[in-house]
């Protein structure tokens, strides 16, 4: 469980959700970077619906906290061993609900977060079950720095996002270049499955993802919600 100071209050939020939801594949420019990633079902195509993934809850971390490279990777022997960082805008559920309308998405929604949606790209490509374990080893979701409401960012569709490695610029983009749109991801999800409150949805990465190693520095900011930073180590 991570704890966020909420933006403009002496409150704090826990995050503890239920579930984890992430879109794979939600802005032009990272499709087009699919033969870099190759990982399973990752094309050039412009996905049709939303593509679902999830992330469990023990991959929660918090800001200045370490995203840690599990030591067992290294058992693998792979040729190029990887573990990428993805900047991304997260939202979190405010109340229970199931079939939300796009037009309601917003009643539903408690505030917003920057997000690292961190990915051991090996077991993405290789594991038969698909994404999940290259997406939900622990530590390899770090969220923050705050949590800022949603009367701060009336319009989340129009934010600066991008991600620092050691300082240098690696991503950068807006979330209006997102391909399904806040209410559309809120709508489609909440039709496949109920959402509780605290639950957190994430919303997908720009291009420029890449690789991470052992005393880098990574870092998510999101205009309106502040940096993320988190050192990478790699476990002993």
């Amino acid at each position: 469980m991570v704890t966020l100071k909420i933006f403009n209050s002496r409150e704090s939020y826990a995050l503890n959700p239920t579930k984890i939801i992430a879109l794979g594949l939600n802005y032009h420019t990272h499709i087009a970077e699919s033969k870099t990633v190759n990982v399973q079902g990752f094309t050039g195509a412009v996905p049709e619906e939303p593509v679902l993934f999830p992330k469990t809850p023990n991959v929660l971390t918090g800001n200045g906290e370490p995203i840690i490279i599990p030591a067992f990777i290294r058992d693998y022997k792979f040729e190029n061993p990887r573990v990428d960082y993805e900047a991304e805008l997260a939202f979190v559920i405010s109340r229970q609900c199931k079939n939300v309308n796009a037009k309601n998405a917003y009643d539903y929604i408690l505030g917003y977060t920057c997000f690292n949606d961190v990915s051991q790209r090996n077991f993405q490509k290789d594991d038969k079950a698909g994404w999940f374990r290259g997406k939900s080893l622990d530590t390899f979701g770090p969220a923050g720095p705050c949590l800022v409401l949603t009367d701060d960012i009336p319009d989340p569709m129009n934010l600066d996002i991008a991600c620092r490695l050691n300082g240098k610029v690696v991503q950068q983009s807006n979330t209006k270049h997102m391909i399904f749109a806040i209410p559309e991801i809120i709508e489609f999800v909440s039709k496949n499955f109920t959402l509780e409150p605290g639950d957190i949805i994430l919303t997908g990465t720009p291009a420029g993802v890449g690789a991470l190693k052992d005393r880098d520095v990574v870092e998510v900011e999101i205009e309106k919600i502040g940096i993320l930073s988190n050192p990478v180590v790699e476990e002993k």
